[in-house]
């Protein structure tokens, strides 16, 4: 079993380049926005209780969303191995998410972050930004934000991965037939 996170600042290209990844390597991809966006929808229990905190402006605890997580690799249990998206984002999640795969008798294999240039994410999300409706892709300001937010908490988690030998940044520019021979480079190796 393969488990990455693939990680990368707003704009990086993870959801494209996932898509390209799970179906090379047969791979489920979990995405943890899509996971809250389905147990809130379908008013599952733990959806129904991530709510809760969220119409109270609290961030949603990180129990309450490893617990979505274990849900959505016990439905996937007979997958080839998992990519992360979008979790964990702070070194207790990181832990968490450790601990969440060697109750599956499995670990997290690799942190591949995407490596893209400040000016080069900006251009990216406002073209997106043009296409997508997304109004956080519209606003220069709001996006460097994120982008900075984004720096902010993941410094932590790249020196808590590259502790364990499981860092690898791999360089997001380029067309993305070339950045997937890059990633897939990294995993080959693994």
């Amino acid at each position: 079993m393969t488990n990455i996170i693939l990680f990368g600042p707003p704009g990086a290209g993870k959801g494209t380049q996932a898509t390209f990844l799970k179906e090379k390597y047969n791979l489920v991809h979990i995405s943890t926005g899509d996971v809250f966006r389905y147990n809130i929808k379908n008013e599952t229990e733990l959806g129904n209780l991530a709510k809760s905190f969220m119409a109270k402006g609290k961030l949603v605890p990180d129990e309450l969303t490893i617990d979505m997580l274990s849900n959505e690799v016990d439905k996937n249990s007979d997958a080839k191995g998992f990519i992360f998206d979008g979790f964990p984002r702070t070194e207790a999640q990181a832990e968490a998410l450790g601990h969440l795969m060697d109750d599956k008798d499995s670990q997290i294999d690799a942190m591949v972050a995407l490596e893209v240039d400040d000016e080069v994410l900006v251009k990216r999300l406002l073209k997106r930004g043009e296409t997508s409706g997304r109004a956080d892709d519209a606003d220069e300001s709001i996006i460097r934000n994120r982008i900075k937010v984004y720096y902010n908490e993941t410094a932590i988690l790249k020196n808590y991965y590259e502790k364990q030998g499981k860092y690898y940044g791999v360089d997001g520019v380029g067309s993305i037939e070339e950045i997937t021979e890059r990633l897939s480079e990294v995993i080959d190796g693994l």
